[in-house]
């Protein structure tokens, strides 16, 4: 099963059981759905979100059949996932990019082998035996990306790519 991280537990909200959360996934109104599942801690304990809403820098949900806050402090501290298969998302995930094979006009480059969380955007980073290269992931570099074929696409400019 492909857990996915959402965001940290920091603290609860209330006495009704509802907590507060930390997070800067992307696709938040998709996962924080009603009735959806989610997936608490290391032992990745099932939840059913009953609620949702935005409170200053955190995500505010309740859980069903969760109704005090003596419930939910067992939660203070954890991270929340969701199942990858059971959420259609409306893009990708930096996960999705993780392994990709990376070429520039045909030419392998590398694979994709961490992302780098930049505030203008992410930068994918690509390595292969020799080079590690560091390409933003917008689209004047990032040209066609085949989840499937496990294929990424870069056209790049003079001195972006190390050539040995």
């Amino acid at each position: 099963m492909n857990y996915i991280y959402i965001g940290k537990i920091v603290n609860t909200h209330g006495i009704k059981g509802e907590v507060r959360i930390l997070s800067d996934f992307p696709y938040k109104k998709e996962v924080y759905r009603k009735n959806a599942n989610l997936y608490i801690g290391k032992k990745k304990e099932k939840v059913i979100v009953t609620n949702y809403r935005h409170h200053k820098i955190f995500d505010m949900l309740t859980f069903d059949g969760i109704n005090d806050i003596n419930d939910v402090i067992q939660y203070k501290g954890e991270s929340i996932y969701f199942k990858r298969e059971e959420i259609e998302l409306p893009g990708l995930l930096d996960e999705d990019y993780i392994g990709l094979r990376a070429y520039d006009n045909d030419k392998y480059i590398g694979s994709v082998t961490s992302i780098l969380k930049n505030k203008a955007h992410n930068i994918l980073v690509i390595e292969n035996d020799k080079n590690k290269n560091l390409i933003p992931n917008i689209p004047e570099f990032i040209k066609k990306i085949d989840i499937d074929g496990k294929k990424i696409e870069i056209e790049s400019i003079e001195g972006l790519i190390h050539e040995d």
